[in-house]
């Protein structure tokens, strides 16, 4: 009896410790986000706000320098990145795979050149003011610069909906299409002449003109599209609770303590609280 007692209270000693496997406690919490801009000075802004984490955390939280908008998606899935800042496109696409993936966090933006004020963007299409295209059809046939395949605003949101007010495919109305690899590379593409237009954020083209590396004036806007929410910060569902709590605590605590200067450095008024259903509205693009 006393042995079969002995056996129970181990057996019951390790149940805690079965459930408490269920999730993941890593020794360093890894942050990487997609390429929409310059993504070294970007990740450069980020990180007083990812040392408040670090702090408040109690391990390390480290930057992961991303090749694409693909590869921040294969890292995020395969475990090699536990915080991430996506497109909405890209996050629908982790989403498909894998439905644990937790959006908790995107930003309200002040106003800008191309931006209204609020949590939301529009993907434009732009060419250059000095030049002869002052409308759609002026664009039969010429060179266009897209951002990445996973782009929401340079990519996705054109070929769903852009296809659909000219009623031809992108490759079938333009006489090139090609990839920048980014927002500041497609505008530009358009600026230095290398190609005809480009789909871009109008949140990240306001703060190409913020940062001085834009003239408002060069640029002219041929078509936008309806409002889509901004980019959501996502993490990875398998951490443990109190990490989870403790990420929200930091992003969507009061203005002081989320790091004011990275809110200034994205022109944004503060971060915001979200959920899966704020991005249903772009599952027709799917």
């Amino acid at each position: 009896m006393k042995r079969w007692i002995a056996t129970l209270v181990v057996l019951l000693a390790g149940i805690p410790l079965a459930h408490a496997s269920e999730c993941e406690r890593p020794l360093r919490l890894r942050y990487s986000m997609v390429p929409e801009g310059d993504v070294k000075v970007d990740l450069a802004r980020f990180r007083p706000l990812l040392d408040r984490l670090q702090a408040t955390l109690g391990i390390p939280v480290e930057v992961v320098t991303p090749a694409s908008y693909g590869a921040v998606i294969e890292s995020l899935l395969a475990g090699e990145v536990d915080l991430a800042r996506l497109g909405p496109s890209s996050y629908l696409s982790v989403r498909k795979i894998d439905p644990t993936i937790t959006p908790f966090a995107t930003f309200s933006q002040q106003a800008g050149a191309f931006q209204q004020a609020g949590p939301f963007y529009q993907s434009l299409l732009i060419v250059r003011a000095s030049g002869p295209m002052k409308q759609v059809a002026n664009l039969r046939g010429k060179s266009l610069a897209l951002v990445d395949p996973d782009s929401t605003s340079g990519s996705k949101v054109p070929r769903h909906y852009f296809t659909q007010f000219v009623g031809a495919s992108l490759e079938d109305w333009f006489g090139r299409v090609s990839y920048a690899g980014s927002h500041t590379g497609a505008a530009a593409a358009v600026v230095d002449g290398r190609a005809t237009a480009a789909f871009v954020s109008s949140f990240q083209l306001s703060r190409m003109v913020r940062a001085g590396t834009l003239n408002e004036q060069d640029i002219r806007i041929l078509w936008h599209s309806l409002p889509m929410p901004l980019d959501p910060f996502v993490y990875r569902a398998k951490l443990c609770t109190d990490i989870t709590d403790t990420i929200r605590a930091v992003f969507l605590g009061s203005r002081a303590s989320a790091a004011p200067q990275v809110l200034e450095d994205m022109n944004a008024i503060r971060f915001l609280p979200i959920q899966d259903s704020d991005y249903r509205v772009l599952d027709t693009m799917r």
